[in-house]
């Protein structure tokens, strides 16, 4: 039955919605709303019909508009080639039209890839509990931190972080701590890694909170991860560790190193490079089972003894009384939990175990072809690397990345004379290019 708008949206007959509107006083559905004439709808969209061709066209003309840069870009963002495979499954009208796993009945299927897409990750961090509905590392380390807060048994407030940390994560980590009340503070690097001496004069009773990357943001491997955790462990804060699924395919396992929660990007399987969207880990201790925000797809058995799947734990406070919440995140970021999962069963344990090989062994090649120019060294910490690292440049930095950006490279700018590299999968077939062109700037 449709509403009075003629719509089939609004199931109220006209007697219905007068009886609503005489109950809260109005005449009318406008009264219901505040709407300023400048912004208010006037019947007219303003844009121009066009034909499927006029429109492709068009779109053709504003994508021909942007650079065509290879971009040597990371810092958090990483492109890796994602089989077509992924594409075509995650495609079907099953998967992507699917919404939120409520009714597991005829959900099996997706809830099966969302399963394995958590044991996957349970695999890699070695902490039995991960879930599959995080936006992104950013607001999954926020989520870390409002845990600590719920969890930790003392008094505290403060969140210890390093000072390298991304700064677009710190300010999502920001929002969160200011509705916490929660304080964050920065502890320094020395050459590329945690200055573990100056943790351990820092941390005390105030602290909730300790958290490490592993790769760091300018791609460095911290070595002493173990004696961060021990840190915290004695002043009782969580340790949190930020990483990605391909780096965890050979980097020492979190849980081995005293990692309460591991969050981070699983964007970097299944996702194309996308500056702003991401996927997000959370992954934690069986202490924190309750604590996860959104949602944990679990194994059971149907009335037949077969297995079955469904949404075991729901934290969010659509699922469940408000003042019991952990928190409202998890939209249906379940697709492109999906597709990661899909990808890392596309490349099997080997294959994404090589792939996390190939980029430790072309950023440190890549490395050493850009130190071999005069007045260039590279990488500038004395450390193992993954897919980045950073390099000091005689001229300055902002111009040498400009004039990379005319011969058709995008490079990030991190100091007045440091600039730093990324090279993945995608772009190692232009690093030839690329040293070719630094050689010419220099």
């Amino acid at each position: 039955m449709s509403g009075t708008d003629g719509t089939p949206y609004a199931p109220h007959t006209d007697d219905e919605t007068a009886a609503m509107l005489s109950a809260v006083g109005v005449d009318d559905e406008e009264a219901l709303f505040d709407i300023p004439d400048d912004v208010a709808f006037d019947g007219e969209f303003g844009i121009e019909s066009r034909t499927e061709r006029e429109v492709r066209t068009e779109c053709s003309r504003i994508f021909g508009r942007n650079d065509e840069l290879t971009e040597f870009l990371g810092r958090g963002h990483y492109g890796h080639y994602v089989p077509s495979v992924v594409d075509h499954l995650s495609d079907r009208a099953e998967f992507l039209t699917s919404y939120t796993q409520y009714q597991p009945e005829i959900s099996q299927g997706f809830l099966q890839a969302l399963f394995e897409y958590q044991s996957m990750l349970v695999e890699l961090t070695g902490l039995p509990v991960a879930n599959c509905s995080m936006y992104d590392a950013a607001t999954a380390l926020g989520e870390a931190a409002t845990l600590a807060d719920r969890v930790r048994s003392t008094s505290g407030e403060v969140v210890l972080v390093p000072e390298h940390l991304r700064e677009g994560k710190r300010a999502v980590l920001a929002n969160y701590c200011d509705g916490a009340d929660l304080t964050i503070e920065s502890y320094p690097m020395v050459d590329g890694n945690a200055d573990v001496d100056a943790i351990a004069d820092r941390v005390g009773d105030d602290v909730v909170m300790v958290y490490a990357e592993n790769p760091t943001v300018r791609g460095c491997l911290e070595e002493r991860l173990g004696a961060v955790g021990d840190l915290a462990a004695n002043a009782d804060a969580l340790f949190v560790l930020g990483s990605d699924v391909v780096s965890l395919a050979v980097l020492e396992e979190p849980a081995s190193v005293g990692a309460d929660v591991v969050v981070g990007e699983a964007g970097v399987l299944g996702l194309p490079t996308a500056y702003g969207m991401g996927l997000g880990i959370f992954a934690c201790s069986d202490e924190f089972l309750r604590q996860v925000p959104g949602r944990l797809v679990g194994a059971s058995e149907d009335a037949d003894g077969d297995r079955a799947y469904t949404l075991t734990l729901q934290t969010r406070e659509q699922h469940i009384r408000k003042e019991r919440a952990t928190s409202n995140i998890c939209t249906n970021q379940a697709w492109v939990a999906l597709r990661a999962a899909m990808h890392a069963a596309a490349l099997g344990p080997d294959g994404l175990v090589d792939l996390a090989n190939d980029c430790v062994r072309e950023a440190a090649a890549l490395a050493d072809r850009i130190d071999g120019l005069q007045g260039v060294v590279a990488p500038v910490h004395d450390r193992h690397h993954v897919r980045e690292f950073v390099v000091r440049v005689d001229q300055p930095a902002a111009a040498i990345a400009a004039e990379l950006e005319t011969a058709g490279f995008a490079v990030h700018v991190v100091g007045e004379h440091r600039l730093q590299v990324c090279v993945t999968d995608l772009n190692a077939g232009r690093t030839d290019d690329l040293v070719a062109a630094f050689e010419e700037v220099i």
